[in-house]
């Protein structure tokens, strides 16, 4: 049952005499703002593009833009094909690239035009006349959060976000979703004030990958991990995003808003959430997101913070052979910017399953390299009937779930060495998706538009999981406020000495991936 329901939802595009067949999504269009942007040139129009390769839209479907430009439908096409040459997954094919833009169009305004919006408008009406798309509109915020009153409020007064019936409207909008707890509500009351609950999708990218997808499966469908998924053998759990790369040219979004709020509160979180979590009573999303509340409302801070927090800068230093310069030599930001770039906290979630299992999140730019993992480490053995001299080095039992680069799951366990004397040491046993699956894993975006479209809201974190994360985060984001400046770390290294000493004053050290 519990094998049968993981494949249901880790794929819920499922036919019901073929478990195998996708479903399709139905007549709609999705109308992005912020068409102009990285995110949509990058990932949202290469995702359109790679749904409709692989026969995931419907033949009518539209993809609409809004911006300043002064473009014609043709001119917003070029864009759209130029971005799905350079970005996408999928190999380009003339055919594919004809039907997509065939419903292609452009409406130039500003978001506080309601000419344009009514315009906007109008042009849906037409792609329902014309491509048949049938009331049905997704509209991506792919725009700055200050925008969001003001487009949300266009959409409401012109009509748009009100269907008539058997038709839909949806919004979907991308983090951060808020700045503290205060502010997350405020914006979660402004965005239901125009669209209700179930039709708000929040983009967290994160739960789009396939190796988050597969935590569910690796602990429920199989009876090899349930019995030891448990405070009874595991010593601690650390989840980790760690990035090789700096802040130059991003001053504008990241100065003032920190590592830990523009990863922890939501990916890291996230992450934990599907950890921890107990088995649903089944996949469907009321299910699954339910779970993850009660994980998130069980989850505090562990204090001291001073012990149990650490926060950091990254200074000049290497990046591989090159020289790099600090954050405060960045362009854009201020020479006295208390912006931390590394953010590190310690968490309990207070459960049966988990009690006194520290879970460790971290998240740092410019650290020793690209990845993101979350390991579960048991402890030692009680008994080990070996002298000391054979398990020297010997460590402790861990899984590993690679979120990226190299996606897959590595398990770690003690196995002698070859030869005439009884001496243990650290193996790897690894499972790779590139290596096991000949299809290479769907972008991120391409899982999360679909399930826009298909109006599956599984991966999509709700009001009370926005909320209960700035809980547990904004006693950490406080205490930083009041203690002066971070930590300065040395690029390329793995983040400040506070963080290996939160560690090391309960007798563990952190993995060097």
């Amino acid at each position: 049952m519990a094998a049968e329901s993981v494949a249901q939802w880790v794929n819920p595009l499922r036919d019901e005499q073929d478990k195998r067949v996708p479903h399709i999504a139905g007549p709609c269009s999705l109308v992005i703002f912020g068409v102009t942007g990285d995110l949509a040139r990058k990932k949202l129009m290469p995702a359109v593009y790679d749904l409709a390769s692989r026969g995931l839209l419907p033949p009518g479907f539209a993809l609409v833009g809004f911006a300043r430009r002064d473009w014609a439908h043709e001119d917003f096409a070029e864009i759209v094909k130029e971005a799905v040459k350079e970005h996408s997954r999928t190999k380009f094919r003339d055919e594919v690239w004809e039907r997509i833009a065939e419903g292609t169009r452009f409406v130039k305004g500003t978001f506080d035009d309601a000419e344009a919006f009514t315009r906007l408008a109008q042009t849906l009406k037409d792609l329902d006349e014309e491509r048949g798309t049938g009331g049905n509109h997704a509209f991506y915020l792919s725009i700055p959060p200050g925008a969001f009153p003001v487009v949300l409020e266009q959409l409401s007064k012109s009509g748009l976000a009100d269907p008539e019936p058997d038709e839909w409207r949806r919004v979907v909008i991308e983090k951060p979703f808020g700045h503290d707890l205060a502010s997350a509500k405020e914006l979660n009351a402004l965005v239901n004030k125009v669209f209700p609950e179930h039709t708000v999708f929040r983009i967290d990218h994160y739960l789009g990958k396939e190796t988050v997808q597969n935590i569910l499966a690796l602990r429920f469908a199989n009876q090899l991990f349930d019995p030891i998924w448990n405070a009874h053998y595991v010593d601690h759990v650390q989840i980790t995003m760690a990035e090789d790369i700096g802040l130059g040219g991003r001053a504008g979004y990241y100065d003032g808003i920190g590592a830990a709020r523009d990863v922890i509160q939501n990916h890291l979180l996230q992450l934990l959430a599907f950890t921890a979590m107990e088995e649903p009573i089944n996949f469907e999303p009321s299910e699954l997101q339910a779970e993850k509340i009660k994980v998130l409302s069980s989850t505090r801070l562990i204090e001291p913070l001073d012990d149990t927090t650490a926060r950091g800068q990254y200074g000049p230093g290497w990046q591989g052979s090159v020289p790099v310069v600090g954050l405060l030599e960045e362009e854009g930001f201020a020479k006295d910017s208390k912006t931390e770039t590394y953010a590190a906290i310690t968490l309990e979630v207070d459960t049966r399953r988990w009690a006194g299992v520290p879970f460790y999140l971290r998240t740092g730019k410019r650290l020793g390299r690209r990845v993101t993992e979350i390991a579960v480490v048991f402890k030692r053995a009680p008994h080990l009937p070996f002298e000391k001299t054979m398990t020297e080095e010997l460590g402790q039992n861990a899984i590993v779930i690679r979120v990226q680069p190299d996606e897959g799951v590595t398990m770690r366990f003690g196995s002698k060495v070859p030869g005439s004397s009884m001496e243990v040491r650290d193996v790897n046993m690894d499972f790779s998706y590139g290596q096991a699956f000949t299809e290479s894993s769907p972008e991120a975006y391409e899982r999360l538009i679909l399930d826009v479209l298909l109006g599956v809201p599984s991966l999509f974190p709700v009001n009370a999981e926005v909320e209960l994360s700035w809980r547990i985060l904004d006693p950490a984001l406080d205490h930083w406020a009041e203690h002066g400046k971070p930590e300065e770390y040395e690029s390329g290294t793995w983040g400040p000495a506070s963080a290996d000493r939160m560690l090391e004053r309960t007798g563990r050290e952190w993995r060097r991936p």
